[in-house]
């Protein structure tokens, strides 16, 4: 064989082993038979189990619908082997926080998150009650946030019945109070995801006719409350409203030219959304005070806002001889997930791939969840949204997808195996 003829042998070669790699590469891992078989044996215990938990009405100030869904989860979790406490939020309605714990064999230390309140008021399923509907199951609160504890205590059984002890500890908590800020139960979810290596949070995902396809969160808004308050000088509006210094004037003054400071500060946003002044009708107003909602997507970013509201409060005023005070107050942390989280999400973009379907990742929405807490300082991995595919929460005839059911298990139950190899 010649030097030419050995050359284009060898780049054939070449070129055989590319195309090899090439096609090696687009085929996906199979998936845990095992695994896939058991969450489809464990679908419909865990439409049985979205059908309990969603005829449980439980508002986040409904204290005896919530401490009926602690004992609805409380006895899921033990018949999974779980040791369960439970603990008072320290603010709020006061209802019980349910934490499970489980202790195991291997090294790393897992907990998942997910809530049991809802925004709706008593008596919300005289008018929107639990039904199916083809693919789709309505009822209050069952995306948001029922479909999650669904998820993922039907995937802990799956987990506990294949004999899985792959962990040092496995922990749950589930709080009565996300829908209201996590006011009673927020601290102790950052203490507890400070304590694990690895937090995943099951707020849903959105359903097909709203997002191309389900996803994992990568961030989500921190939110803030701020408020301003206006004092004038009551007079009476008839005989001498000349002497009056009128309030609700100055307010809407400052308003308007605070409006607009959020969009010069990346990382915040300012919408001013309430506004009430005292007084009866025929007084000129003495006092006056709007609240604004504040989201936050970068640390440290409410600050700098405060700082430009407060010099542009002090540019100038309407009314002579008012005084106009502000106060941000922070409630629920921002949440961005990190190099590890991404890492985290894009194992689990694998693990759906094992079984034909997408996963996209979503860096950043503008509602706030318990993931900020968690991953507040910094120390645990954490990633959102390992719920049900559904959609219309806070808002009526909330649902979740069935054909999401399998794939979510499927997903949790993996990935939870793969954690516990690291």
């Amino acid at each position: 064989m010649n030097l030419h003829s050995s050359f284009l042998a060898l780049r054939s070669v070449s070129l055989a082993c590319s195309l090899a790699l090439g096609a090696a590469a687009t085929v996906h891992a199979a998936p845990d038979a095992k695994l896939l078989a058991a969450a489809e044996k464990a679908q419909p215990a865990v439409i049985e189990s979205l059908k309990e938990m969603v005829l449980i009405e439980s508002g986040s100030l409904n204290v005896d619908g919530l401490l009926k869904m602690a004992d609805a989860v409380e006895a899921r979790l033990r018949s999974a082997g779980f040791k369960t406490e439970r603990r008072k939020a320290t603010a709020g309605a006061g209802a019980d926080i349910v934490i499970g714990t489980l202790k195991g064999t291997g090294k790393r230390r897992i907990m998942l998150q997910g809530h049991m309140d809802t925004v709706y008021a008593a008596g919300i399923l005289n008018s929107q009650p639990y039904k199916v509907d083809g693919n789709r199951i309505y009822g209050p609160g069952i995306a948001d946030d029922k479909g999650g504890l669904a998820v993922m205590m039907a995937s802990l059984k799956i987990l506990a019945d294949a004999g899985w002890r792959d962990y040092d500890t496995l922990t749950v908590l589930m709080n009565p109070d996300e829908e209201v800020g996590s006011v009673g139960s927020g601290e102790l979810i950052a203490a507890m995801a400070d304590q694990h290596d690895t937090v995943l949070s099951f707020e849903p995902t959105a359903a097909k006719s709203v997002a191309k396809g389900e996803s994992l969160l990568l961030g989500a808004a921190g939110i803030a409350q701020a408020t301003l308050e206006v004092k004038g000088r009551a007079s009476h509006a008839g005989a001498a409203p000349d002497l009056g210094r009128n309030a609700l004037y100055e307010l809407s003054y400052q308003l308007l030219q605070t409006k607009d400071v959020s969009k010069d500060i990346p990382g915040v946003a300012l919408n001013w959304t309430v506004a009430r002044a005292t007084g009866p009708i025929n007084q000129i107003t003495e006092k006056a005070q709007a609240l604004g909602d504040i989201r936050i997507t970068q640390p440290g970013a409410e600050k700098k806002l405060e700082a430009a509201l407060q010099a542009k409060i002090a540019s100038g005023k309407l009314v002579p001889d008012t005084e106009t005070t502000l106060k941000v107050e922070v409630g629920r942390p921002a949440f961005v997930a990190g190099e590890k989280g991404r890492a985290l999400a894009e194992k689990a973009q694998a693990i759906y791939k094992e079984i034909d379907r997408e996963l996209a990742l979503t860096p950043m929405t503008g509602g706030g969840t318990d993931a900020g807490y968690a991953g507040r300082s910094g120390k645990a991995t954490v990633v959102e949204s390992f719920g049900l595919a559904g959609f219309g929460y806070h808002a009526r005839d909330e649902y979740i997808e069935v054909d999401s059911i399998v794939p979510r298990l499927y997903l949790v139950t993996r990935l939870l195996t793969e954690i516990g190899k690291q």
